[in-house]
């Protein structure tokens, strides 16, 4: 996987969004960052790839953005990892995949982990896309539409 991606004609958001985080790794090592992870050994021991796989993930998303190299904290020569504003932004995606995974790819009784809420201890509601006067859409609400921008 290349460091930095080329620029793309590419005019969908999504496929754009893929070129950089559209893979198993990236999306993982984005829910560990989210949960606190923030060390090289930390992602490794967590996911169990080698160095040479994760060194190349991080390294796109750190060139890209997503995440940032910052001293550690314990003022060692260890570098950690954080998540940009750009990375933050994510939030909701990795929360998405998670609701459909707990929606769809458990049993009833299944054991699983829960995202809940810090203060109350209590698992979130499911995520939902809003009009801007608040009335919740589904799939036959929205279209797609090409932006047409003057040069």
């Amino acid at each position: 996987m290349k460091p930095q991606m080329k620029p793309t004609k590419e005019t969908c958001p999504v496929a754009r969004s893929l070129e950089i985080i559209g893979d198993r790794w990236s999306l993982l090592i984005l829910r560990n960052a989210f949960d606190g992870m923030r060390r090289f050994g930390e992602f490794q021991r967590d996911l169990g790839l080698s160095k040479s796989v994760l060194a190349g993930r991080l390294q796109v998303l750190v060139s890209n953005g997503v995440l940032h190299v910052v001293p550690g904290e314990d003022g060692s020569a260890y570098q950690q990892y954080e998540l940009t504003k750009k990375g933050r932004g994510l939030f909701h995606v990795i929360v998405g995949l998670r609701q459909w995974g707990e929606a769809f790819l458990f049993a009833p009784r299944e054991e699983r982990s829960a995202l809940v809420e810090r203060a109350s201890g209590k698992p979130i509601g499911p995520l939902a896309l809003r009009s801007r006067t608040g009335k919740s859409l589904t799939p036959d609400d929205v279209v797609v539409r090409k932006i047409q921008t003057s040069r």
